[in-house]
Formats: structure tokens, sequence, C-alpha cells
């Protein structure tokens, strides 16, 4: 994320004073709320949906998300990047590549 769009969310928040209620436990239900309202843009059809709607709901699930590394004082590219590390060692490619499969039925 650009950083003057990480500075308008911080703003955002900091001129309503609403880090008060951004406990990690309050932006993690935030962050599910969100995520199955965006979820509902997609509840009768997979292939017939109102983008700006998507785009809404994952604006709002970015936002959350991006609240909560600032709380927890967490760097989204380290985290990703330990994630994947993990993922590229549960998913080798030689095993998964063209299958859903969970890693231990590979």
């Amino acid at each position: 994320m650009k950083k003057e769009t990480i500075e308008r969310i911080r703003k955002f928040s900091e001129d309503r004073d609403w880090d008060q209620f951004h406990s990690p436990a309050n932006l993690a239900k935030s962050i599910s709320i969100e995520a199955n309202e965006l979820l509902e843009c997609f509840q009768w059809s997979d292939d017939k949906y109102d983008i700006n709607e998507v785009k809404e709901e994952l604006a709002d699930v970015l936002v959350y998300c991006r609240n909560m590394l600032d709380k927890l004082n967490l760097d989204e590219d380290e985290i990703v990047n330990a994630k994947m590390e993990q993922n590229e060692r549960k998913y080798p490619v030689s095993k998964a590549k063209g299958k859903a499969d969970k890693y231990n039925k590979l």
C-alpha cells in the first residue's frame, strides 16, 4: 500500500479519535464482518456481481487490516513473506500444481 494511502487511513481514525476502539479483538471482528459482507456480493452467483460493491467491501477489509497492522506494530511485507515461505514448503509446485487439495492430502 502506498505511504500516502496508509497516512490517509491513519489520519481518518486519528481525526475521529477512533484508536480507542481499535483493540486487536475489535479489529479482528471488524475484518471478519467486512469479509462476510464481501462474500455476500457473491451469495447467489459466482459470476454475476456488482464490481463496485466488491471494491467497497474489499476496501473495508483492507482498511481494517491496515489498522490491525498498526495496532500490533507489524510490517505487512514481513508477515506476508513469512507466510509465503510456509506456503511454499507446504505446497511444493511438484505436488500442488493444478490441484486444490490441502497440503496434508498431496
